[in-house]
């Protein structure tokens, strides 16, 4: 058998070695040439790459379109190996109003839209340069930024922009690479030059004075920005936090004293489609039971209607619902980690951000100002020969018709630069005028003065600034706020108030039947059913509890563990069949039943008590609800009691009636307020306990039932006394159950 050919270097390496050196490259990659921006040019390799090649294609603000597929072509061919697909999502992406703030690329056909239909192929679609990514290139031509050889080593390819605009910040980026994210909303790019020109003044200046300037982000889909400015503060000085966004909305007035809502204006990244299919989602689940309707009325503006279930519907409190349960509201995230300089990534605060930008544009105008100034020598060591020639030129022609080496004769006889006597000897026979020559001295002469006025700059750095300050305020001035590409588009509204909706609005409002049966079972019947006799058990069950409700009500079920057990009326199984055990939905104790059931009214007192005559006052029903499946212990009993009295406490008189057929009448206020305990004694038993109570006004007299009928004792003086005693023998004629009812 022969051995295998040894093909390399081979060595031995541990796997988990290997595996994270693999890795490792492969996360740099994703990091540093996908995912993160430059903070200079606030570009990606891909982005950079598109509009140079566009570039390359002369496909200029002011020329003609071509064909997407043409530019796709030449960026995947020469610089960016990788799928056109990928490259043409983001060529589109720089063409959407709704998707950039300011498009770098101006395309002509399908683009897509805001409902997030795709666009469409690249063979239909054709692109060109917008005046903002020209200002992107600005100064490409005059070494204002670094290249590199392309990934095959056949073109070369600029490194960064040399970047008049703040892209990074008024267009914003994301994206996701190994271990690491970025999200940058964009922002309005005059603002972003005040507050450039302010840090450019006061190199020392807070956070806060920047936030004066650019108060937050400007999204090109509008909305109004609802953050507080402490939290704005905080995201832009730590360069993490997010901004809340709504939808932009206004009530259109009907006849009859009917309205509606339009929409004009929805968050950033929210496609339109979407969010118009999870509203009637939710309204076929009926979880928006304000809401009656919503239509897309939208042509070229969006525009969403939304119709209230009624006239009493207040538009504040439909759209608090709108906001908590759709996409009318999202929040946008800030992580500014970008790649430095240094192609280090990391996150910057807001004025890392600026620094690093007006640092690039202070080295852009140190390049650019040596570059004019090498071509400036060069020119007028080129003009220096033509006058030289000028005054010698019957000398020059003789020379150039005589000598054999016309160049070394020239350089020899006037003491001429090799670049001299090379321009003198291309000069065309129609320069030799006098015209020509005066020409020639006037532009000695206007570019020595360019040139000294340039050494000055280089040399005076506070000249710079000023330079690099005048050239951000036209920036501003071009895109700023009074072009219509760069007005706010994002209001800057208030942190929304604590607005309380009540739970009942976010539930359908629909009439119910509650039933608990003796073993447990409990349902809710559609309807208000006055008929009992008709709901159907289990063999051996019977009807135990039954009342109407709504389903917006909260139900409080109190367990003769003296327990308070809380559940919503839309939570209730359906009255199909025979419904479910209680305990799937409360952790009732093994021993505890349920001693009552009745729908939650706030603002109630309430009565508790247990059988063994102890009992007290709860101020607001509201004490007794339940968050959890626990319940809430309220009524604290002996082993061997149990609480099975709740009622209304409304009246000025409580009637206790014991086992022992003992009947104590006293004043309501005998009884103290607490919200948890054992109670005081309501009346003292030598044997047994309390078989019923009764809160009533005194005036009124104390009733009773007697079959079908109902008698009443208005003269209460011989059981009238104070809490705790023991009470005497009911009037004549008090049923033998010892209960009032």
């Amino acid at each position: 058998m022969t051995e295998p050919a040894v093909t390399g270097d081979i060595r031995d390496t541990p796997l988990a070695e290997a595996l994270g050196e693999r890795y490792l490259a492969y996360a740099m990659s994703t990091i540093v040439s996908r995912s993160l921006p430059d903070v200079r040019d606030g570009l990606k390799p891909v982005h950079r790459r598109l509009l140079f090649a566009m570039r390359q294609l002369k496909l200029d603000p002011d020329g003609g379109f071509k064909k997407c597929a043409r530019v796709v072509g030449d960026v995947i061919g020469k610089y960016h190996p990788h799928g056109d697909t990928s490259v043409y999502d983001a060529l589109v992406r720089l063409a959407q109003d709704f998707a950039v703030r300011y498009p770098l690329v101006e395309g002509q056909g399908n683009f897509g839209n805001i409902d997030g239909d795709n666009a469409a192929a690249m063979r239909y679609t054709e692109a060109k340069l917008t005046e903002v990514a020209a200002a992107l290139m600005e100064g490409l031509d005059e070494d204002g930024a670094d290249f590199r050889p392309t990934y095959d080593g056949t073109e070369e390819e600029p490194v960064v922009m040399p970047t008049a605009f703040p892209n990074l910040l008024a267009n914003g980026s994301a994206g996701i690479a190994v271990g690491m994210a970025t999200s940058i909303p964009p922002h309005n790019a005059g603002e972003i030059c005040a507050a450039l020109i302010h840090l450019i003044a006061h190199p020392d200046c807070d956070i806060d004075s920047l936030i004066d300037r650019m108060p937050g982000p400007d999204f090109p889909t509008g909305g109004t920005l609802v953050e507080t400015r402490a939290a704005i503060h905080e995201a832009y000085r730590t360069g993490r936090g997010s901004f809340r966004v709504r939808a932009k909305w206004a009530v259109e007035k009907l006849s009859h004293g009917l309205y509606q809502i339009v929409i004009t204006e929805i968050p950033y990244q929210v496609q339109k489609a979407k969010l118009v299919e999870k509203i009637a989602e939710l309204l076929g689940d009926k979880k928006l039971p304000l809401l009656a309707d919503v239509r897309d009325e939208s042509a070229e503006d969006v525009r969403l209607v939304l119709e209230p279930r009624n006239r009493t519907v207040e538009a504040e409190l439909l759209m608090e619902q709108m906001f908590r349960q759709t996409d009318l509201e999202s929040r946008f995230p800030l992580n500014m980690n970008v790649l430095d300089r240094d192609a280090t990534p990391r996150v910057m605060s807001l004025k890392e951000v600026l620094r690093a930008f007006l640092d690039h544009r202070m080295d852009v105008l140190e390049r650019r100002s040596r570059y004019r100034l090498d071509k400036i020598a060069r020119r007028l060591e080129v003009l220096a020969g033509f006058l030289i020639a000028f005054l010698n030129l019957d000398e020059v022609i003789r020379i150039i018709r005589e000598e054999d080496e016309a160049k070394a004769a020239l350089i020899k006889r006037f003491t001429l630069t090799d670049l001299q006597a090379e321009a003198i000897l291309n000069m065309r026979l129609r320069s030799l005028r006098r015209l020509e020559e005066m020409e020639i001295k006037g532009e000695h002469t206007k570019l020595a003065a360019e040139q000294a006025d340039l050494e000055a700059l280089m040399a005076d750095e506070g000249r710079r600034w000023t330079t690099i300050a005048a050239q951000t305020a036209e920036i501003g001035r071009r895109f700023g706020g009074d072009t219509k590409l760069g007005r706010r588009r994002t209001e800057l509204g208030e942190a929304p108030s604590a607005v309380v909706v009540p739970m009942e609005a976010y539930i359908e409002r629909e009439p119910i039947t509650f039933i608990l049966s003796e073993k447990g079972w409990i349902r809710a019947a559609k309807g208000h059913v006055d008929n009992f006799e008709a709901f159907k058990f289990k063999e051996g069950d019977q009807l135990k509890f039954a009342f109407k409700a709504e389903t917006t009500d909260k139900l409080l079920l109190f367990a003769t563990d003296g327990r308070f057990y809380t559940i919503g009326g839309d939570k209730l199984p359906s009255g199909r069949g025979f419904g479910e055990p209680l305990r799937l939905m409360i952790d009732l104790a093994n021993d505890a039943e349920i001693a009552t059931v009745f729908p939650h009214r706030p603002g109630r007192k309430l009565l508790v008590a247990s059988d063994a005559g102890r009992g007290f006052v709860i101020k607001d029903e509201a004490e007794v609800i339940a968050q959890t499946r626990a319940g809430k212990m309220i009524l604290n009993v002996e082993k061997g009691e149990k609480a099975v009295f709740c009622l209304p406490f409304e009246g000025d008189a409580v009637a206790v009636m014991g086992n022992n057929r003992k009947l104590l009448v006293f004043m309501a206020e005998e009884i103290p307020d607490m919200t948890r305990g054992r109670g005081v004694i309501l009346q003292k038993y030598r044997d047994g306990g309390m078989a019923d109570i009764k809160v009533f006004n005194l005036a009124d007299g104390l009733s009773w039932k007697m079959g079908e009928r109902t008698r009443s004792e208005t003269d209460l003086t011989p059981w009238l006394g104070k809490r705790a005693s023991i009470g005497r023998l009911p009037p004549t004629g008090f049923p033998r159950s010892n209960r009032f009812t």
